[in-house]
């Protein structure tokens, strides 16, 4: 569909076997990584996370979008080619699309927010219930349009709605742009009182992700800065 683009979250852990390689060694696999990334990022949408602290499962994530679905695939091809990726696992991956809401009002861009400068991003998997479906369009209307006016009084929260039916496993994968973890924690258990709280299936598993640059990213999975003058093999 014309404007629409891929998402694509994955989640990445490191095997502690990568830690032990020389200095050196650990420093072209984030190099050659890195290149990667930044050569996608040229043209489409890379944001690079950090996780270490915040979840045991993963340790980085990077979030790609393209309006075709071979350009993800093509991007993973290469990192798959980095020496990174052999002590890596993809402990979690979504796939997913971007599709304007029936329920929202607001303009609604159909590619992510490049320029968010929010320090988190809390991402998860969303199953809504099969009644909800059922439900009468009216009925949904009302329900959802609480459900968002909850969301409206937390203005500093910036939430990115992206769509996997048929897809992915899930129906749909949340984002939500952060600065303060604690005002989305008091958003959740608020909206937990909403009716439309009811209709939700799963929302789990949930990652707390730090925003950063991909070196940044990189850097913290062994505490040490990749040289600049270090050669990419």
């Amino acid at each position: 569909m014309p404007g629409r683009h891929f998402v694509k979250f994955t989640f990445l852990k490191l095997d502690p076997a990568w830690r032990r390689l020389e200095p050196g060694e650990r420093a072209r696999d984030k190099q050659e990584f890195a290149a990667a990334c930044n050569d996608f990022a040229e043209d489409h949408f890379l944001r690079a996370y950090s996780l270490v602290g915040t979840r045991g499962d993963a340790d980085l994530m990077l979030r790609t979008a393209a309006p075709r679905l071979e350009l993800i695939h093509e991007l993973h091809v290469v990192l798959n080619q980095s020496g990174l990726m052999r002590y890596a696992d993809i402990s979690h991956s979504f796939l997913a699309m971007t599709k304007e809401s029936v329920y929202s009002d607001e303009p609604q861009p159909l590619v992510p927010r490049e320029g968010s400068e929010r320090r988190y991003l809390i991402v998860y998997p969303m199953w809504k219930r099969r009644d909800w479906y059922r439900l009468p369009e009216e009925e949904r209307m009302r329900i959802m349009r609480d459900h968002i006016e909850t969301g409206r009084r937390h203005p500093s929260i910036e939430i990115n709605t992206a769509y996997s039916f048929g897809l992915d496993d899930q129906e749909f994968v949340v984002s939500f742009n952060a600065d303060d973890p604690g005002e989305f924690l008091d958003l959740v258990q608020e909206l937990r009182g909403t009716e439309s709280s009811a209709y939700t299936q799963s929302e789990t598993p949930i990652f707390t992700c730090i925003s950063t640059s991909v070196e940044q990213a990189l850097d913290a999975l062994d505490g040490e800065s990749a040289p600049v003058s270090a050669t990419v093999g």
